[in-house]
Formats: structure tokens, C-alpha cells, sequence
């Protein structure tokens, strides 16, 4: 059984700010990654010592500071969460409270998310940030399993579409797949789309049981069962899954 990597090691370096060391049991080589809010992450080989890590790191700076420019424009997009801030997902409501432990806690019960955070952190603290929006990103995982296969069967029966099974996931790259064998991907995030767009994704993934590849004969069905596919099409243009 492989070992758990290691909690990450937080420095402070000149001209880049906090640096997120996590060593990898598995990983082969180093390597950074940057994330709205998340800052800078290098990802540390067991074999390779943090010393190396960090000369890495100094060496990759002009680069690591471009990107920051990129994700600082991209954080602008992204919603930042307040004491006063009203969010809603379908079945749950934010709620952000102070308390007096030096931890930050995620309770997610009775239709709350709840948020605990130190009363002496401000709520902009990209720590803080980044747990508001893993309780919100849990939430949406609970509803996802509760609507979605049932929407999944609906629109399946609806217009005489057979398909295996239905997961989900949580990554960064597509709202939904459909494999081979006709097992249908969904992203947890369709939970904050309109209905129409979510039905839209589903349908898209249920169409593609038929036709595996998205040439004429499937654009022609998915336009048939959803009503405008151009249109639908071009109204997902205006999510994107790394912002919200």
C-alpha cells in the first residue's frame, strides 16, 4: 500500500510570496503549479531535498510571476466571499462564522454550509477563501448524486436514449464525457448552471451513446433533442469551470 504524501510545507519567499512545498511519494519530478487562490504549489519528489526544491523554485521565479499576473486577472472573475456575502447553491446557503479557535472548520448540515474561521483572520485570507469554496464545491457533490442520475433517466427515457452508468467528477477540463461503453461523466459543477444548460450537457453526453464522434449526424440530434443546440451551445460560453 503507497504511503499518504506529506502535509505541505509553507515558505515565504523574496518576490514570489508563500510557497507550497508538498512532498510526493509518488511523484517522479518536480513541479510547479498555480491556481486562482491557491497560490504556488511545487510538488516535491521523496528522493529530492526542499533545499533543491527551493533553488528550484528561484530558478522558475520570472516565470511563476507571469503567471501570477494570469491568475491575479483570473481571481478578479471569481467570486471573493465576505462576512455580508448571500450564496446559494439548489439545497444549501452559506454561512461564514468567526470563532475564537485557530482552525478553520467546514460543517455542511440542515441545507448550511458553514464556515468557521479565526476571528483573528480576515475573511479574505486566501486560506479562508479556499475552504469557503471546498464546502461549496461539497455541497454541490451531495446534490449532484441526488439530481442528476434521476435527470440522467428522465431525458434518457424522455427521447429513447440507453446508457451504462452515471459518475461524477471535479476536475478542470470538461462539463461532461461519455465513454466507449456508454458510461456517462458528469461535472459536479453542472449544479450551478440554469436547468436548461444542465439539461443541455446531459443531453449532449446522451447523445454521444449514439454518435461517438461530433460530426454532422450528431450535431443534427443533439439540435433535435434539445431544441437549439447553437444556441445552448454558445450560453455555455459564458461558464467556465475554474471560475465561479
Amino acid at each position: 500500500m503507497k504511503g499518504k504524501d506529506e502535509k505541505p510545507v509553507n515558505i515565504e519567499m523574496e518576490g514570489i510570496g508563500e510557497v507550497h512545498f508538498v512532498r510526493s511519494r509518488t511523484s517522479r519530478y518536480l513541479r510547479i503549479s498555480m491556481k486562482p487562490f491557491q497560490g504556488v504549489r511545487v510538488t516535491v519528489p521523496a528522493f529530492v531535498p526542499f533545499n533543491e526544491a527551493r533553488q528550484f523554485v528561484e530558478e522558475k521565479k520570472a516565470w511563476i510571476i507571469r503567471h501570477a499576473e494570469k491568475m491575479a486577472e483570473k481571481e478578479k472573475s471569481t467570486t471573493r466571499f465576505r462576512p455580508g456575502t448571500l450564496f446559494k447553491t439548489r439545497d444549501h446557503t452559506l454561512y461564514l462564522h468567526a470563532h475564537e479557535e485557530k482552525s478553520i472548520r467546514i460543517i455542511i448540515k440542515s441545507g448550511g454550509i458553514h464556515i468557521f474561521y479565526p476571528s483573528f483572520a480576515p475573511v479574505e485570507d486566501p486560506r479562508i477563501q479556499r475552504a469557503i469554496r471546498k464546502g461549496i464545491t461539497e455541497a454541490w457533490r451531495i446534490e449532484a448524486a441526488k439530481y442528476l442520475p434521476k435527470r440522467v433517466e428522465e431525458l434518457a427515457s424522455a427521447h429513447g436514449f440507453s446508457y451504462n452508468k452515471v459518475s461524477f467528477r471535479n476536475n478542470k477540463t470538461r462539463w461532461g464525457s461519455c465513454s466507449r461503453d456508454n458510461n456517462i461523466s458528469l461535472h459536479i459543477q453542472l449544479m450551478r448552471l440554469p436547468q436548461r444548460l444542465t439539461d443541455y450537457i446531459i443531453l449532449h453526453e446522451l447523445v454521444h451513446t449514439v454518435h461517438k464522434n461530433h460530426g454532422k449526424q450528431y450535431w443534427q440530434l443533439l439540435d433535435k433533442v434539445s431544441g437549439n443546440a447553437k444556441q445552448l451551445d454558445k450560453e455555455m460560453n459564458g461558464y467556465r469551470l475554474e471560475i465561479w
